[in-house]
């Protein structure tokens, strides 16, 4: 059964940057679009950025101009560079999959990853 493995969280100073993959692994894995939310302890799972597999990428206003998302679509990998962190930026990450063009619905998410830790200090 395929499932989302997420990698590259970790901790970093404000204005610092950090890149999330997250890899597709297992037989029959198939999506549109792929993406991340994140979540802060006592809150609401937030969407981030989305990419599509032909290419459309999405975000959050929070992110607009610090975050890029990419794919490669032969790997089924996507990643989230992340530039300009700050400490609001601080949140469990998690990997996002749907069959879907979007992954801004959550009942169309098909797959989530186990969740990366970023945290940025001050």
């Amino acid at each position: 059964q395929a499932q989302l493995v997420e990698s590259g969280g970790g901790l970093v100073q404000a204005g610092g940057s950090l890149r999330l993959s997250c890899a597709a692994s297992g037989s029959g894995f198939s999506a549109d679009a792929m993406g991340w939310y994140r979540q802060a302890p006592g809150k609401q799972r937030e969407f981030v950025a989305s990419i599509t597999r032909s290419g459309y990428t999405n975000y959050a206003d929070s992110v607009k101009g610090r975050f890029t998302i990419s794919r490669d679509n032969a790997k089924n990998t996507v990643y989230l560079q992340m530039n300009g962190l700050a400490p609001e930026d601080t949140d469990v990450y998690y990997c996002a999959a749907s069959p879907r063009a979007t992954i801004r619905i959550m009942q169309w998410i098909n797959y989530w990853g186990q969740g990366t830790q970023v945290t940025v200090s001050s």
